[in-house]
């Protein structure tokens, strides 16, 4: 069924709608993770730690000894600030990307995209309708240059996300693609609690997926460290558990976003999660990069906001 259903989804993606109709037996990640090893990233000391359950490890860390006394393990490339939204700036942010259209997606969520088009197979990038973002959001975009992690990011893609539990929505493990955007992956968590599930990628077939054979043309650019093979067989069998609390930032960069496929499971929504996504490009299009003619444009547009109660929006 790789053509679009009426709820959104294609191919091997299902949600609870789709299964009851078509009889669908979805891809089972949480089974399959529990089988793994499981680990959990604190966030208060950007360590991981044996357990699946985040918020008992999270409470163990202001236990005496912390986290009972074990050293953790190192995990890098994960930023999290826990009170990056205030409860009042919740509220704003979510009544006015419910005032815009939402737009049905795969694996039982929403979203609204406000990016150029690009084509990942074709590797081709236009502008098309790209008018920059909501102004409801722009506050947001500002406050990354408090962050030193994102001091210098751009964003070209900003996506609303909507995760619902009555459309047993999720999304399943991936890479996000790496010749278009860029290392930094940011997400505004809110309405609730979740977490990301972090596993292992391997290439089992030879066949870079995820456009990654691109990785090779800036790698001396990343901020964070790629894992060699030795660190890489320590984590083979495990999976790493990244908090996104209510009203938290995450940013993934060098090894987990690049050597590891993160996922959503449909166990870990509980209550409607909408959340905020940026994306930046790759080096190449970046001013001084070999494809920046592409995207001069794109920078131009990205730089508007707009209020979304006195424009026109296309659903």
């Amino acid at each position: 069924m790789d053509y679009p259903r009426p709820c959104g989804c294609k191919g091997r993606r299902t949600c609870l709608s789709c299964e009851a109709e078509f009889g669908i037996v979805r891809s089972d990640f949480y089974t399959t993770f529990q089988d793994s090893e499981s680990y959990v990233f604190c966030p208060r000391c950007s360590k991981i730690y044996p357990g699946w359950d985040w918020k008992k490890v999270l409470s163990e860390h202001v236990d005496i000894p912390q986290h009972g006394g074990a050293q953790g393990e190192n995990y890098p490339g994960v930023y999290i600030d826990l009170d990056f939204l205030s409860t009042a700036e919740e509220e704003h942010l979510v009544q006015g990307l419910d005032e815009l259209p939402w737009d049905i997606s795969q694996s039982g969520r929403r979203k609204q995209n406000f990016g150029p088009k690009t084509n990942f197979k074709k590797t081709r990038l236009r502008p098309a309708q790209f008018a920059g973002f909501p102004q409801v959001t722009e506050f947001v975009q500002r406050r990354f240059a408090e962050v030193p992690l994102l001091a210098n990011f751009q964003t070209i893609e900003q996506c609303s996300l909507e995760y619902a539990p009555e459309r047993g929505a999720s999304i399943d493990p991936h890479i996000d693609d790496c010749w278009i955007w860029g290392e930094r992956i940011v997400t505004v968590n809110m309405l609730s609690d979740s977490v990301l599930t972090m596993s292992l990628y391997r290439c089992g077939d030879g066949k870079l997926k995820y456009n990654l054979h691109f990785l090779d043309q800036y790698r001396d650019h990343l901020l964070g460290q790629l894992m060699d093979e030795k660190t890489l067989l320590c984590h083979e069998h495990r999976i790493v558990r990244i908090p996104m609390p209510r009203r938290s930032l995450l940013v993934l960069y060098g090894s987990p976003r690049y050597q590891w496929e993160h996922s959503v499971l449909r166990e870990d929504i509980t209550e409607r999660r909408v959340c905020l996504a940026y994306r930046e490009f790759t080096p190449m299009y970046l001013q001084g990069g070999s494809e920046f003619k592409q995207s001069e444009d794109i920078f131009e547009r990205a730089k508007q906001f707009w209020d979304h109660r006195s424009v026109q929006v296309d659903s």
